[in-house]
């Protein structure tokens, strides 16, 4: 009797989800915006930089977006749960749009740097709303049975759009050499989702009766997610290996500086692991469900880690990208897995609070990885910061695979909860 589990017999629909028209009009407006704060966060770290040719000012940048998540990413959890999700998603791209036309204006007037930290701490705040309204929402999108295609899918959208907002903010500055016309078209694509969220019409979502926001109600994720051992192993592995490994951080100093490349050729190396990223992602949308997906994570980060190392010795433009595409790749194995985890594993009315939970550890990893990387460069400088962030990030997967013995007896990403 053939096996009927046996991967080489499943039959993979790689465009499942799409064939949904209500996924199709999120992930039409999530495109758009996900570019649009592409070229904004590219725009911002290289104005930044070279106004100010402070690695530490580049920190500064990742911490004013990262505090205000780290702040409000409870309680916003709890607000996600208890009220329409596509109305959050609404109103928070509309803050988004305002504040990247704020930012607009403050680098067409060279205001002082204190009001773009100023605006960056505001779209903070709003992404603390907008990144577990996203998370939590598109299980309401979908059927079940193809929630893991549409994750994938949205993953090699996000990857997508890192690849063009890089470059298209990179070209923008290259051609008028200031950054406020990438600020205004940031704005614009942002507000592409927000028209979007509108006629979203998901599933209703599960409620329970909550009460008033209590200290147990904000926390209910939070508990879930200690609770769930493998989850809890797989977003500290991201927390620590993409807090040591922020060698992006330090992409206007490597370029400027040591690869010698002009603004263009900046927006090309910050393109150049989403390069990768999106590959990896259309590959597994084709590809069986992953097994020994436990495993498949832990190599996975380790390969990041040591294409880190290798970025930060390298002194030669595309062989920087080359290794940047290659940790790209290998990064978004580790998102996909770490999603599904999240969400397949979670009940419906918590969904909300364990996505803001797992927000927290994704902004200390991504923007908190910035300001680590900017400190340690300004007193040890660029090289060492990377180098010594990919050994961090090769140490944190022995450890997190030794300590949670559930990672490594991981098979199948999606169990009954």
């Amino acid at each position: 009797m053939s096996n009927p589990e046996n991967p080489a017999r499943v039959k993979v629909d790689p465009y499942a989800a799409v064939r949904s028209a209500n996924y199709r009009l999120f992930a039409s407006g999530f495109l758009a915006s996900s570019t649009g704060l592409q070229m904004m966060s590219a725009a911002v770290m290289w104005e930044v930089y070279m106004r100010t040719k402070d690695p530490f000012a580049i920190g500064i940048v990742g911490l004013c977006r990262a505090l205000p998540v780290v702040a409000l990413a409870l309680p916003a959890g709890h607000v996600v749960d208890s009220v329409r999700r596509e109305r959050v998603l609404m109103l928070t791209q509309v803050a988004m749009a305002v504040a990247a036309g704020m930012l607009a204006w403050a680098s067409y007037e060279k205001a002082p740097l204190w009001v773009i930290y100023a605006l960056l701490v505001v779209t903070g705040c709003a992404r603390s709303f907008n990144g577990p309204t996203r998370s939590s929402l598109l299980p309401q999108l979908v059927d079940p049975p193809v929630f893991s295609n549409a994750v994938t899918w949205n993953s090699g959208i996000f990857q997508f759009s890192a690849v063009t907002g890089p470059l298209l903010a990179g070209a923008l500055m290259a051609r008028w050499e200031v950054a406020w016309p990438v600020y205004l078209l940031s704005s614009g694509l942002c507000l592409v989702l927000a028209i979007n969220a509108w006629g979203l019409r998901p599933r209703p979502q599960e409620r329970r009766a909550e009460g008033p926001m209590t200290l147990a109600s904000i926390t209910a994720g939070l508990s879930h997610v200690i609770r769930e051992k493998t989850v809890l192993a797989t977003i500290t592995l991201d927390l620590f290996a993409v807090l040591l490994g922020g060698a992006t951080a330090l992409l206007p100093i490597y370029a400027s500086e040591i690869l010698h490349v002009d603004a263009f050729g900046y927006g090309v190396l910050k393109a150049a692991p989403y390069v990768g990223a999106f590959l990896m992602a259309v590959a597994m949308a084709h590809l069986p469900p992953l097994r020994r997906a436990g495993w498949a994570l832990l190599i996975a980060v380790a390969i990041y880690g040591l294409t880190i190392i290798g970025f930060g010795l390298s002194t030669i433009a595309w062989v920087s990208a080359v290794l940047l595409a290659i940790g790209g790749a290998a990064d978004n194995v580790s998102v996909v897995i770490r999603h599904v985890l999240v969400q397949s594993r979670t009940p419906e009315h918590l969904r909300g609070r364990v996505s803001a939970v797992n927000s927290v550890f994704i902004e200390c990893s991504n923007e908190l990885g910035s300001f680590e990387s900017g400190l340690v460069a300004r007193y040890f400088g660029p090289v060492f910061s990377c180098v010594s962030g990919g050994v961090g990030t090769v140490l944190v997967v022995a450890a997190v695979g030794f300590a949670w013995p559930e990672i490594r007896r991981l098979n199948k990403l999606e169990e009954p909860k």
